[in-house]
């Protein structure tokens, strides 16, 4: 089982202050995506490298509110003030080739792998049932692709690439163990904050513009 960077997920209140955040922070417009029926959400995306690309994601206002919790957190209060004050860089996904056998080998609980649309597309995405974020988004979401290339070769190539990813965390060897069970501890740079920090993410990007952080 291999297990690869598939996106960033970058969660903002709305869309536009998401759009605007990334052109503030890597000077580029980010494009429109679609809408997520099942998770009353929508979104913009662009490719970051060879099959992985960055994701703006929010609460769509005029969709129903979903039968279940919204994925990444986006109904907690505690996640709703933070984007109140500014986009961020929420948590990332990884995928896969038998999201099955990936929630199965997880020492934690990855969720249960459930069908997703956005227009033609359909995938498998792992999703606790309370729609909670991962370990403070420092563990990695799974997906599986119901497609024979990667979605990203069809976004938008604004000349952005992933140079890498850091994640801070107050148990650097714990969380270390949690992404080796799923393969991802390789992925990323693991690396120790202060005790009583949240966790969080950073993301170098290669701009047209030189190495730009989110």
């Amino acid at each position: 089982m291999e297990t690869h960077i598939d996106h960033l997920v970058i969660a903002a209140k709305t869309l536009e202050q998401g759009v605007e955040y990334i052109k503030d922070t890597l000077g580029v417009n980010i494009p429109f995506g679609g809408v997520h029926p099942k998770m009353g959400t929508h979104n913009h995306l662009m490719q970051l490298g060879s099959d992985i690309f960055l994701e703006i994601i929010s609460i769509n206002p005029e969709a129903p509110a979903p039968e279940r919790p919204r994925w990444f957190g986006l109904d907690s209060p505690h996640i709703k003030t933070q984007l109140a004050d500014s986009p961020r860089l929420l948590t990332w996904v990884v995928n896969t080739t038998d999201i099955n056998s990936l929630v199965k080998n997880a020492s934690f609980d990855a969720g249960t792998p459930e069908i997703i649309t956005r227009g033609a597309l359909s995938w498998y995405f792992a999703l606790p049932e309370n729609g909670s974020l991962l370990f403070g988004g420092a563990v990695p979401y799974a997906i599986q692709w119901l497609t024979e290339e990667h979605t990203s070769k069809k976004m938008a190539d604004m000349n952005c690439r992933l140079e890498s990813l850091e994640i801070f965390h107050p148990q650097p060897d714990n969380l270390r163990t949690q992404l080796g069970s799923v393969g991802a501890d390789k992925l990323v740079k693991i690396k120790a904050s202060n005790e009583n920090s949240e966790p969080h993410l950073k993301a170098h990007i290669k701009t047209p513009k030189g190495i730009k952080q989110l």
